[in-house]
């Protein structure tokens, strides 16, 4: 099950070795974001103190986008045309050298975004390939163009699926530092293009060990549109001031077309918790049980929104409930008269932050909880209720006999 940690942003660690000085210009594929060992990988460079320019093949929104003090030199088909007038009046003879090239190999597509990237990597000290497929191939001509040095890092699928076999064993032979995630990989560029592998460096992905370690975490649980009478904002001032390493919010519902419309990630960021905040976005059936049953407590702080909208009853409650889970909410509407506890004012950050933290420090006390609301929720949510709905309805129907 996929979450987004607030728009997920590779945080900053503190690195005990010096700094390093280079400006890596990145040929990669951003076309729904990175992926997101490489968005790791260009951010402990920058954490190390590189420089990183960003030259897509591609590029589209996606979970993993690029830091802000990052350039991207994104194009077009516009500037993709006029950086080849450009390319070829500045050196006619060297523009159709390398023309004849591409062509030769199949690679006109390379050539040209080569063409449209290379005077923009004027400042940069090496160019970087993430892959050694496309983005391999514009490197190559880039470097054929800059005369920067080229380094490409070799996954998996270029050495079994490589969409131009023919342009990797001319790009790759350029080279000047060749990378590969394992030793297998290793063998096989040898075995199967002859890649001397003395030439070859194996550098395993990396990950941030203090971020990615075994922790146990108490998670709160909203699901709901994310619109004001929900109480998102309550909810996330009220985490804000537990400020609780071990407490996670994990928000589950989208937005709605309306002005009542809540912007919860904007709201989770200006607080400072995107670390503490899972988005899961809409979910239904067994991804929805699934996080009702992972969660710890379940919290729905409603209130009468600005437009003076309130709740029905809210059937996530219900859901929580019959789930067997500690509920928090609100003295709103009709939750008082169903749920027994634990309530607290509309609006209240102090009391909901409160309530949480009893709930939290006490396991005894949410096992009676949950225990008691799904006693609740066997008596007055049952679809005998819907049976009452069906006999309202037919009452109304005269008689076929």
């Amino acid at each position: 099950m996929s979450t987004d940690f607030a728009t997920e942003v590779v945080e900053r660690e503190p690195h005990a070795k010096p700094n390093v000085s280079m400006h890596v210009g990145v040929v990669a594929s951003v076309k729904h974001g990175f992926e997101h060992f490489v968005l790791r990988e260009l951010s402990f460079f920058e954490d190390r103190g590189a420089k990183i320019s960003v030259f897509p093949t591609k590029y589209a929104e996606g979970l993993y986008g690029p830091r802000p003090t990052w350039s991207v030199f994104r194009w077009n088909y516009l500037t993709l045309a006029f950086a080849q007038v450009v390319a070829f009046l500045s050196s006619p003879l060297r523009y159709l050298k390398w023309l004849r090239v591409a062509m030769e190999h199949g690679a006109l597509v390379d050539f040209a975004l080569a063409m449209k990237f290379a005077p923009q990597m004027k400042d940069v000290d090496l160019i970087y390939a993430t892959f050694g497929d496309r983005k391999l191939f514009i490197g190559y001509f880039c470097k054929c163009w800059t005369g920067k040095p080229l380094v490409c890092t070799i996954h998996a699928y270029e050495i079994y699926e490589n969409p131009n076999p023919k342009m990797f064993q001319t790009a790759i032979a350029a080279c000047d530092q060749i990378i590969t995630v394992t030793n297998y990989n290793r063998n096989q560029l040898h075995e199967r293009f002859g890649i001397d592998p003395a030439r070859i460096e194996v550098v395993r992905l990396s990950i941030d060990l203090e971020a990615y370690r075994p922790s146990e975490k108490f998670v709160v649980l909203i699901v709901g549109y994310l619109v004001q009478k929900k109480g998102h904002e309550v909810l996330l001032k009220a985490l804000k001031k537990l400020n609780h390493p071990d407490i996670e919010l994990w928000v589950v519902g989208v937005g709605r077309d309306a002005p009542n419309c809540v912007d919860v990630k904007g709201i989770t960021a200006e607080l400072g918790l995107e670390s503490k905040v899972a988005f899961f976005d809409g979910l239904t059936g067994t991804a929805l049980k699934a996080v009702y049953r992972s969660c710890d407590v379940f919290c729905l702080p409603s209130h009468f929104d600005e437009f003076g909208s309130g709740e029905g009853f809210p059937t996530v409650i219900i859901e929580a409930m019959a789930c067997g889970k500690p509920v928090i909410s609100t003295r709103h509407v009709e939750i008082p008269a169903i749920l027994e506890q634990v309530l607290v004012d509309e609006k209240d950050v102090d009391g909901l932050a409160d309530a949480l933290l009893r709930v939290y420090e006490s396991r005894e006390l949410r096992e009676e909880l949950g225990r008691r609301n799904r006693e609740i929720a066997e008596v007055e949510f049952t679809t005998a209720n819907v049976e009452r709905t069906i006999s309202a309805m037919t009452s109304l129907i005269p008689s076929k006999n």
